[in-house]
């Protein structure tokens, strides 16, 4: 074997071993491979390098590209593999979580998962899950989907009714923000910088510590050139919402434009351990240490490149450590006096220079420069807290000075805080605490707290029994008449996310009486024994296939209930002028049902036991009663061999007669009763009786009237003799 083919077969192992994620193997190879030869190869001088950042020996495979930066070897793409392990590195150090896991956790339920902002026109898509209705329309031209569940979504996209009420309503400060937002990215995209930057101020000025205004904003300072500016914005996005990977890119794009490379490589690589398939800041992390790595040459000297990985970032002190808990840092004490400040008349002093410092400084028009504490009370509870009226007995309620004899100096100085049910669901959002009402979530159709909220393609909400029984009757929306016939048809009434969350934020306690008396309805219909339900047709016998044809809307509700209680059960029972329903019926039990597009349903069914009706009712329009199952009585010794004898007898005889009939007649029995069944050794195993008999009594052209005597009879000798004396009544009349 030559040289040449043995380097290629260590360089390919090398490979192998670099797939296999056995770095220190690879490593080793081509060290050996660059050893052996007399010039440089620096195509395995950079593959030793990505092994030794693999196997987390940074500062090592920093020399090897430098090395390769000083000749001219080096281009931004090399550093793919270092940059990635340069952000993982991070993301373990810092201790941020896995980006998998800060997808479900890091966004309010206020927020929307596409544009991170408070909802502006809210759109429940058919599986439950809610958006802007822009970021969905934005979306509309690639690919129409959910982006939680990868759902197909429908056009055109109608606002979610009540939930746009209940946030203009609950939340008229956020509402007027995130509308003045709007304007303001109208204006921009019009290249009316000016008029957007003053409406974005305006918006500030309402909604303090709404992150997504800030980083808007800043995006406006950078197109105005104001880079200083745009990095105070940006980094107030970043406080606020600190696990926020736009608010990170933001501030790198300023800090690149302020030229503090390193500091913008930082957070580049901060935005990679938060979202590891960020392209734009994989990009340009890997142009920047590029850079640093080429001006590195003239004096050889790497320490201020691997400081990005040697000092903590300054966000891992009080700011991420505020999301563990309900009070806010001071970071947001300051940032809120600030904006409280601002909305006062505070102004910007002119001799500030933004490009010198990265907070902002501000000199007040007011001559005091301290507050007692009941003024800085006053002004800090100036934006409201998350508050429940006293009808939702979400907060306990506070005792007001007149009731405690305090006087104003002796209040204590401690601003609302936010009941933490709802401050884990809602995060920074505030809402006015006369403005939530239990009233604001009923059901317009059963005028109660809405239970398993479902929205309707036509925007409006309701419980997704209610909105079945509506749809049993008409397709229609109850509200305001939309058809709903491919709504229908789909037949996943998906439960609103949203509206279930605000609910069992807000009011848990009418959340827990409304369950309970579900559950309560519930146990009394999964009741076998009362007010079971009764459908009036024909004929069942037990161990026999009953198939139904569902159409009329109170068996619709009837099947349904029996599917959700998971009894699966229900009666059948032969008409009576006088009572309704007979006496005497089979319970069937339901093992298939296939929904058509009009609300129509076949029902497979099989029968189960026999019952005798005790008292007859009715309930939400079909039948019901209170029952007691029969059972056929046991015989022994004499009885028993007698009872076996006729048995087998009659047996034999209906086996004949069946035999005997035409083959068509014969092909239409077996496709719908199934084959006769076999001879049972134990007669008296099955508490009904042996299921051949009810086959034959199924298959026998008999009137309902004469059918009805044998379901009732707990006497198989009785039953045997009654079928005896048919087939010898069929035999006698047959055509010969």
């Amino acid at each position: 074997m030559s040289g040449h083919e043995a380097d290629s077969i260590m360089l390919e192992f090398a490979a192998q071993a670099f797939q296999a994620k056995n770095f220190q193997l690879a490593c080793e190879i081509y060290e050996r491979q660059l050893k052996e030869q007399k010039a440089v190869d620096w195509g395995l001088l950079l593959k030793r390098a990505d092994c030794l950042a693999c196997s987390g020996k940074l500062e090592e495979a920093c020399v090897l590209f430098h090395r390769a930066a000083a000749h001219k070897k080096l281009c931004a793409e090399d550093l793919a593999t270092l940059v990635s392990c340069m952000a993982d590195h991070l993301r373990t150090r810092e201790g941020l979580p896995a980006p998998a896991a800060q997808q479900d956790a890091k966004w309010g339920a206020l927020t929307c998962r596409e544009c991170q902002g408070f909802w502006f026109e809210p759109v429940t898509l058919l599986c439950g899950h809610t958006f802007c209705k822009k970021c969905l329309e934005c979306q509309a031209g690639n690919k129409s989907e959910c982006k939680v569940c990868r759902a197909s979504s429908e056009h055109p996209y109608r606002v979610n009714v009540l939930l746009s009420n209940i946030l203009s309503k609950w939340f008229p400060s956020k509402a007027q923000a995130v509308q003045l937002r709007q304007e303001a990215n109208g204006q921009y995209k019009d290249c009316k910088w000016q008029q957007a930057l003053a409406t974005y101020n305006e918006a500030i000025s309402i909604a303090p510590q709404d992150y997504l205004l800030y980083s808007n904003r800043a995006m406006i300072h950078l197109s105005l050139k104001s880079y200083g500016y745009a990095l105070q914005d940006a980094e107030t996005a970043c406080k606020l919402q600190p696990y926020w990977v736009k608010g990170h890119l933001r501030k790198a794009q300023s800090l690149v434009n302020l030229g503090r490379s390193e500091d913008a490589l930082q957070e580049f690589l901060f935005c990679l351990a938060l979202d590891t398939g960020n392209k734009s800041a994989k990009s340009e992390a890997q142009k920047l240490l590029l850079n640093l790595l080429s001006l590195q040459n003239n004096h050889g000297d790497l320490p201020e490149i691997l400081q990005t990985m040697s000092h903590p970032l300054r966000l891992k002190g009080n700011v991420l450590s505020s999301l563990n808990t309900l009070a806010p840092n001071r970071n947001m004490q300051r940032l809120k006096t600030v904006n409280m400040d601002i909305k006062k008349g505070v102004t910007i002093s002119e001799d500030t220079d933004p490009k010198s410092s990265s907070s902002m400084r501000l000199s007040s028009q007011t001559p005091e420069s301290k507050l007692n504490c009941s003024e800085k009370t006053t002004t800090f509870t100036a934006e409201p807290s998350v508050l429940v009226s006293s009808t939702c007995n979400m907060l306990k309620r506070k005792a007001c000075p007149k009731e405690t004899g305090w006087s104003s100096e002796q209040t204590p100085c401690k601003t609302l805080k936010r009941d933490p049910a709802v401050a884990r669901v809602l995060g920074n959002e505030h809402s006015s605490a006369s403005c939530v009402d239990s009233s604001d979530l009923d059901c317009s159709l059963c005028m109660r707290l809405l239970y398993e909220p479902v929205t309707t393609p036509c925007g409006h909400t309701y419980c997704l029994k209610c909105l079945e029984r509506c749809l049993d009757h008409n397709p229609k929306c109850p509200l305001c008449k939309e058809d709903l016939c491919e709504y229908l048809a789909i037949r996943t009434f998906c439960k609103t996310e949203l509206m279930e969350e605000l609910i069992a934020s807000y009011f848990p306690d009418e959340l827990k009486d409304r369950k309970t008396v579900n559950e309560e309805e519930i146990a009394e219909l999964s009741n076998l024994n009362k007010n079971v339900p009764i459908f009036v047709c024909t004929m069942a016998y037990p161990t026999v296939p009953c198939p139904l044809h569902i159409f009329e809307p109170c068996y619709r509700l009837m099947i349904r209930r029996c599917m959700e209680t998971g009894t699966k059960q229900f009666g059948m029972c032969i008409g009576d002028s006088v009572k309704g329903f007979a006496d005497y019926g089979c319970m069937l039990e339901i093992r298939n049902v296939e929904f058509f597009a009009d609300g129509r349903s076949v029902v497979d069914s099989i029968g189960k036991r026999r019952f005798k009706v005790i008292r007859h009712s009715q309930r939400d329009g079909y039948n019901t009663a209170d029952i007691e199952y029969i059972e056929d009585q046991k015989v022994q010794e004499q009885e028993y061999e007698d009872l076996l004898a006729l048995h087998n007898a009659v047996y034999d005889q209906a086996f004949n007669w069946f035999t005997a009939l035409k083959l068509a007649l014969k092909s239409r029995i077996l496709s719908h009763f199934g084959p006769m069944p076999a001879n049972d050794c134990d007669v008296q195993a099955n508490p009904n009786g042996p299921a051949w008999c009810w086959w034959i009594l199924a298959v026998l052209p008999l009137e309902s009237r004469a059918q009805l005597p044998f379901l009732s009879m707990t006497s198989l000798k009785d039953r045997l003799t009654g079928i005896r004396r048919v087939l010898l009544f069929m035999c006698r009349s047959r055509p010969r």
